[in-house]
């Protein structure tokens, strides 16, 4: 049994990772100030004797003895991390400094949750681990963009001044049940517009594209990761390479909800990626073979099933 701490265990990324962590016989401590995570998405978990729910704000220390972290604590959608900026890159890079000192201090393994973000609006497409993308440091998103950008640069100096076991990935768009319905992403606004019988609402021409990953494939990355080749230190790219237009997503939900909704154009927001796609080669050949296995319509219904209990 290893001991094992989880920022931002209350999210919806988090929450799945502690309950596939305490399934594998773990003993899990799930840190989380409730900003976005929530009480309700491991409420189910309390009564498991080897979970441990505390509320704590990562730009404060925390203090704990454990074998491994998995630093997921930060605000990953535009209208939650764009509500306080300053908070935002503060999680991000006062958040990497907290957990990568308490890996130091206790000699545990830590995995950094980045995200594709850091590519920012690609010239490359798809997106390998070595481009090292086009980001506006000054835009309403660099808040975000830009914390993690650093975040990663801190992991990887830990390591190299303190011999410090990290592990980086970068998460591409995720969905699933536990995600914040009023979060403000794409797939939570069209099925929450969809169910109420809304107009959907496009930005741009909705020719735009976003690659989609199923919540329990990225959990599935994710450990593989933190327990592959302790040479192999990342990043790491984790996604869905089948991309899809904002236009096939809200037909595909509307279809898929029954739904009479109709299609609603408003203008593009500043620095919105036109083009998101992962190239998943290096985590197929470094975490035995990982590739999503659950497309598109059948991620989509059961996210469908758990926005209906939220209506």
């Amino acid at each position: 049994m290893k001991r094992i701490l989880v920022t931002g265990g209350a999210g919806f990324v988090g929450s799945h990772l502690c309950e596939r962590l305490l399934n594998e016989g773990n003993d899990v401590i799930c840190l989380d100030n409730y900003f976005t995570g929530n009480k309700e998405n491991v409420v189910h978990l309390l009564d498991n004797p080897y979970f441990e729910l505390v509320r704590h704000d990562i730009t404060e220390p925390f203090y704990a003895e454990v074998d491994e972290i998995y630093n997921m604590a930060c605000p990953a959608s535009p209208v939650h991390y764009q509500y306080n900026p300053i908070k935002t890159i503060k999680t991000s890079v006062m958040g990497a400094i907290n957990t990568l000192g308490l890996a130091k201090r206790v000699k545990a393994k830590i995995l950094q949750a980045s995200t594709s973000e850091v590519y920012g609006d690609p010239t490359v497409h798809p997106q390998p681990e070595s481009y090292w993308g086009n980001v506006n440091p000054i835009g309403i998103r660099s808040c975000y963009d830009e914390g993690k950008r650093c975040a990663e640069t801190l992991f990887m100096d830990y390591h190299s001044q303190n011999d410090v076991a990290i592990k980086i990935i970068r998460i591409f768009n995720t969905y699933g049940p536990r995600m914040n319905p009023n979060d403000g992403r794409v797939v939570s606004n069209f099925i929450m517009q969809a169910l109420r019988g809304e107009d959907i609402t496009i930005f741009g021409d909705g020719k735009q594209t976003r690659s989609f990953q199923y919540v329990d494939d990225l959990v599935e990355g994710i450990i593989r990761m933190m327990n592959s080749d302790p040479k192999f230190l990342g990043p790491v790219n984790l996604g869905n390479p089948n991309e899809f237009t904002m236009l096939e997503l809200a037909e595909a939900v509307i279809r898929l909800t029954n739904s009479n909704s109709k299609l609603k154009f408003m203008p593009l927001p500043q620095d919105d990626p036109k083009q998101r796609q992962p190239d998943i080669n290096l985590a197929k050949e470094k975490l035995d073979g990982w590739q999503p296995n659950i497309q598109l319509e059948e991620g989509l219904l059961e996210t469908i099933k758990y926005f209906k209990t939220k209506i």
